[in-house]
């Protein structure tokens, strides 16, 4: 579950808010054309207009964007805005998504990249399996 973003950075755009305002009350990540089919009431009719929003919430840190499920979801952690490792736990039973950061992760992973030469511009990790509940109710 996201943290607080009910209010927002001033500087949004009316979209950016509208965008994040969805992501943040979804239980579940979000592609662009679910938080499009969510907005339309709102008079975002082309997914361009989702896209550009998303872009802009994801530079700032806002939002982060799942590869393995080519979604979205509201950034949910304490570390909004960091750019380092950023991991995602994601549930295949109910889709729920945790956020967390693990600094020995964070500083292994730096190590090897300073061994071998590798220059890293962004790490993400997505862990795919089941959450305590879903493992509960099974």
């Amino acid at each position: 579950m996201a943290h607080d973003h009910s209010h927002p950075p001033a500087d949004l755009t009316r979209n950016q808010g509208l965008v994040l305002a969805a992501l943040n009350e979804a239980p579940a990540p979000l592609s662009a054309y679910d938080i499009l089919d969510r907005l339309r009431g709102d008079g975002l009719r082309a997914p361009l207009q989702i896209y550009r929003a998303l872009d802009k919430l994801v530079e700032r840190g806002l939002a982060h964007r799942l590869e393995s499920l080519n979604a979205f979801v509201a950034c949910a952690d304490t570390h909004c805005h960091r750019k380092g490792l950023i991991a995602f736990a994601i549930c295949e039973g109910c889709g729920k998504v945790d956020e967390f950061a693990d600094a020995v992760i964070e500083e292994r992973l730096g190590n090897w990249a300073q061994q071998t030469g590798f220059k890293v511009e962004q790490t993400t990790m997505e862990i795919r399996g089941k959450c305590a509940a879903c493992l509960k109710a099974a």
